[in-house]
């Protein structure tokens, strides 16, 4: 769990899981040091962000482990994350498991998505980004690796082999939260046909939902990383928080000049909750 830097164990947190299924990798850190945006850095909002590594996570912890999601890359992963806010909820009164959140990258966008769609009364808002939410059209060597593939002989006896991995954009109609999408417009690891499709499905569902192209951004968003998570930032601010109030156009977080400490050459000052 982070916590902002102000937490006040007598108040109520909004919670914000911070996702990322593999089950190559996962990001769930092993130690406390340098800030990380998606974690320490968001907390600041005023929200408790929390981390799980899910079952069908690294293959270093367990064959078990790391198998438990070959077969079905969608939603092995979604009953940890609400089962974590729910334990974690019922052990710190200061958690509000009435307000939970969730925010993904890659495959953490399919997954942020996926968990507001197939837990839609329980996940409120969803910031996802660079979402490889339809795995027909992304890379066949990391679907077929962990997912697997079936092979089809026809009548003729030719072999074929395919693989079918459940698709966010199936679910749309499912939508009652607040949901956030961003995707580089060039990203050459996540085609931005992923995201387009999901849009495209909430838009024949009749859904309201938000969505931003980076211009010129690859997987990573590059120099746009800031406006992204300043967007994401307002995101969850208005709509899990509840800040209503009206923002400049301007985003006056990024146009603030930062002082250096003459001594340590260090950037003076810390992110204050918005």
């Amino acid at each position: 769990m982070y916590k902002p830097f102000d937490f006040d164990s007598t108040k109520k947190y909004p919670i914000v899981e911070y996702v990322y299924p593999g089950p190559q990798t996962e990001a769930m850190n092993t130690s406390f040091g340098r800030g990380f945006d998606r974690t320490d850095r968001l907390a600041q909002l005023g929200v408790v962000v929390i981390t799980l590594g899910n079952r069908g996570g690294h293959p270093s912890r367990s064959k078990w482990y790391h198998n438990y999601g070959y077969g079905n890359l969608r939603d092995y992963g979604l009953a940890d994350k609400k089962v974590v806010a729910e334990q974690l909820a019922d052990r710190h009164k200061f958690l509000d498991i009435n307000r939970v959140g969730i925010h993904g990258h890659s495959g953490g966008g399919f997954m942020s998505t996926a968990a507001i769609l197939v837990y839609p009364d329980f996940f409120k808002v969803a910031v996802s980004s660079a979402g490889n939410h339809d795995n027909a059209i992304y890379n066949r060597w990391w679907s077929e690796k962990h997912h697997g593939v079936k092979e089809i002989i026809s009548e003729k006896g030719d072999t074929t082999f395919q693989y079918n991995i459940d698709k966010n954009p199936e679910l749309a109609k499912n939508l009652k939260g607040k949901l956030m999408l961003f995707h580089g417009e060039i990203d050459n690891n996540v085609h931005p046909a992923n995201t387009i499709r999901v849009a495209n499905a909430l838009i024949k569902a009749n859904k309201r939902f938000d969505m931003k192209i980076l211009p010129t951004q690859r997987h990573g968003f590059g120099d746009m990383t800031e406006y992204f998570f300043w967007g994401m930032s307002d995101y969850f601010a208005q709509h899990l928080i509840g800040d209503k109030t009206e923002r400049p156009v301007d985003l006056e977080e990024m146009n603030r000049e930062i002082p250096q400490n003459s001594k340590t050459g260090a950037a003076g000052g810390g992110f204050g909750r918005r």
